[in-house]
């Protein structure tokens, strides 16, 4: 049973193009190709991985917090009620008009004083800033690496400057060092920050962003298998480079540089625009469906993994629109305040988009 499992997952028409084998792509003369088993390396990686944030958020991230004057908010404790606890936690963070009405026939209490003690309980679970501070600031500290590394070992490379030479000699392409690091680095992270789902800040977006690194991890492991490592490269490039930008801008936020992070996030939303809405469909997509029909007929992983990039581009269409009404809303506000500078010339309102960088 499993030796039949075995011969249909690694069915070679399932990852190779017509008259190519997994013999083809045996390790000889010098030339060293991609492998399945290679990919048990990111588990190690991401281990490793939440072992430098906890150090890194432990010494670097959390001092810096307290040079710049971060702090959590005092928050009130709720009062001890094990009947409202135990609806709090086994049913609704935030229960219906009727069920606030049931929970006042059972504890005597007021429906007023009910919705308090949700609300008083929903914030004690809430992350604080110092909490979401360190978090932004780790992965703004992976981005700029990841993003760094990249650029070092792209910026050579021919597929870099004409998408055409991603597919010169295809799949006989020699794995390279530096894209075997990248690949692992890459892979290991995203494991890390799904193992980390349970304590990290959940946010709106909670859902679209399990989805995302589960794309991401699928379409890494499938693309380093197929040999697609030169357009998998490409493609992580161009998620790394915005996602600098918007977790600086909430380091900055945290720490109320608020001109700083405004700036940032309008440099952010340029380059997020650009990269994932622009040069990702119609440089890199547009890469890895015409492109190859050039040098094979189309195959199972050619479908798979254009389709896979089509649901992360959809995520990238979600996450502009949110992004767009962001800025819509921060442009709108500053109007208003312009306007009414007489009254908030002293204000310390946060503009929306600061408000809503958290998400």
């Amino acid at each position: 049973m499993l030796q039949t499992v075995s011969e249909w997952l690694w069915w070679e028409r399932l990852w190779l193009p017509v008259n190519v084998s997994w013999s083809d792509l045996e390790d000889s003369e010098g030339r060293i190709y991609a492998k399945g088993s290679h990919l048990f390396s990111a588990l190690p990686c991401a281990l490793c991985m939440l072992l430098v944030r906890y150090l890194f958020e432990r010494y670097l991230a959390t001092p810096l917090a307290d040079v710049w004057g971060i702090k959590d908010r005092l928050r009130l404790t709720v009062e001890p009620n094990s009947l409202l606890e135990n609806y709090f936690r086994n049913q609704a963070k935030a229960p219906s008009q009727a069920d606030v009405r049931s929970l006042c026939k059972k504890t005597s209490w007021s429906e007023r004083r009910i919705q308090v003690w949700f609300r008083r309980r929903r914030n004690q679970d809430r992350p604080g800033l110092r909490k979401r501070f360190c978090e932004a600031s780790w992965r703004c500290m992976f981005y700029m690496f990841a993003f760094i590394y990249g650029a070092v070992a792209l910026y050579d490379k021919p597929w870099l400057y004409d998408l055409r030479e991603v597919w010169a000699g295809f799949p006989k392409q020699s794995m390279l060092p530096s894209q075997y690091w990248y690949y692992i680095l890459e892979m290991g992270f995203y494991v890390s920050l799904l193992l980390s789902l349970s304590f990290d800040v959940k946010r709106k977006d909670f859902k679209e962003q399990v989805i995302h690194h589960t794309a991401t991890l699928t379409l890494l492991s499938f693309s380093w298998i197929s040999n697609y490592i030169r357009i998998g490269t490409l493609v992580m490039a161009v998620h790394d480079c915005s996602d600098i930008l918007l977790e600086g801008a909430k380091v900055f936020n945290y720490a109320t540089w608020h001109r700083t992070a405004n700036a940032m996030f309008v440099v952010f939303t340029v380059v997020f625009m650009v990269s994932r809405i622009i040069i990702f469909p119609f440089w890199l997509i547009h890469c890895t469906w015409v492109y190859p029909l050039d040098h094979y007929p189309p195959f199972f992983g050619y479908y798979f993994f254009n389709v896979m990039l089509m649901v992360l581009q959809l995520l990238h269409i979600y996450w502009a629109f949110l992004i767009s009404r962001m800025v819509y809303k921060f442009i709108f506000s500053a109007v208003r305040v312009s306007k009414c500078s007489c009254v908030y010339k002293n204000s310390t309102r946060k503009p929306e988009t600061l408000r809503a960088i958290n998400v």
